[in-house]
């Protein structure tokens, strides 16, 4: 069974992370008819910006979640699909962005 992991532009410019097991086309339709009471429903029309396929559900899941939990300046490197730029945007637990260390070994 594939899962596809999917990100919505919505027309205030907010980015929405979802998973849907069936045609992903199906499902941004569902998005734009305002089928359930969500967070899009308010912000249609939505537009399809990226999207990765799964085979297990645990790993679509997963990545779901990772990404719901970037920044915007990171989303959006994922959807121009700027791999190399993603560990810069990385953030540490304070909030802050993550700086690369020093040698802490003797010469």
């Amino acid at each position: 069974m594939e899962v596809t992991v999917y990100i919505l532009r919505c027309a205030d410019g907010s980015y929405y992370t979802g998973l849907t097991k069936q045609a992903v086309e199906a499902r941004v339709w569902e998005h734009n008819a305002g089928v359930y009471d969500g967070y899009t429903r308010k912000r249609r029309p939505v537009e399809l910006v990226f999207t990765e396929t799964y085979d297990r559900i645990v790993d679509a899941i997963a990545r779901e979640r990772q990404i719901k939990g970037w920044s915007r300046a990171k989303k959006e490197a994922l959807i121009a699909l700027d791999y190399e730029r993603l560990p810069e945007l990385a953030r540490n637990r304070e909030g802050g962005v993550k700086r690369p260390r020093g040698s802490t070994g003797s010469p």
